[in-house]
């Protein structure tokens, strides 16, 4: 399974290569402060800069670059973002299939292209995009997608079948996809061991290490980090591989203990 993690930290993005995690620049700001207000979100401080910077210290991992939804300045920040080195270019809050078809010509085939469904509209009209050609991955993005959708609680998406019929859709188009982040083994309002068995029902391979799962800003050395990251990240792993192979009642029994879990949550 692929894992994410969001830094412009040229150590902690060292530590990600070399531990197969790859390393995530985050530019999106237009329209997200007003998306997200109120709400316990990451909000990214990065710059176009940080690519070349970090890409330079990166030996055997690629670099996705999250840009700005499609604006008047796409061509420009796309041909910059390519330039300064990024592997994957990840394309945000879009709505419609011309948007998708814009990027995908900006970006053309000059590097690998992923697209994040995180509003309805881009779910409503999802077959008209995802037969564009171009696209390499796709990821949902569950904050905004359960704010789009007037949802109280993010993981209400995997409640309902709206992951599930979105993920059934990238499975048909043949594309690797994934779905939100997962905290360490035993943390989270959901805790990542229901998660995970929710990628292996789903057949998702691809998922973010959130800011629960380990954050820079809780340790006073880079060597705590490491430390915490890495056992983390062994446990998380050691978890996925040990049900990656479980069978379809214990995958099914757990999405229904899922469920039950979030609905006591929503209610509360």
């Amino acid at each position: 399974m692929e894992f994410y993690y969001i830094t412009n930290d040229i150590q902690i993005a060292k530590i990600c290569d070399e531990n197969e995690i790859i390393p995530w620049i985050d530019l999106e700001a237009l329209g997200k402060e007003e998306r997200q207000k109120g709400m316990n979100t990451v909000k990214s401080n990065h710059n176009i800069q940080d690519i070349g910077i970090i890409k330079k210290v990166l030996n055997h991992m690629p670099l996705l670059v999250r840009i700005n939804p499609i604006n008047r300045n796409s061509e420009n920040e796309i041909n910059r973002v390519i330039e300064e080195g990024a592997d994957i270019i990840m394309l945000p809050f879009f709505k419609s299939e011309e948007e998708v078809r814009v990027f995908l010509k900006l970006v053309n085939r000059r590097c690998k292209t992923m697209l994040l469904f995180e509003t309805r509209e881009s779910v409503e009209h999802i077959d008209q995009i995802l037969c564009l050609d171009g696209i390499d991955k796709v990821h949902i993005g569950l904050n905004d997608l359960s704010l789009s959708y007037e949802l109280n609680f993010m993981f209400e998406l995997i409640t309902n079948g709206t992951v599930d019929y979105i993920c059934s859709k990238f499975n048909e188009y043949g594309l690797r996809y994934g779905f939100g982040g997962v905290a360490r083994l035993g943390a989270g309002n959901i805790p990542a061991e229901y998660v995970i068995l929710e990628h292996v029902r789903l057949y998702s391979s691809q998922a973010i290490l959130s800011r629960s799962f380990c954050n820079s800003e809780n340790y006073d050395s880079i060597e705590t980090f490491r430390h915490e990251f890495e056992d983390s990240l062994y446990q998380l792993r050691q978890f996925y591989n040990g049900v990656k192979n479980s069978g379809e009642l214990y995958r099914n029994n757990n999405h229904l203990f899922m469920k039950k879990m979030i609905n006591e949550l929503v209610l509360k």
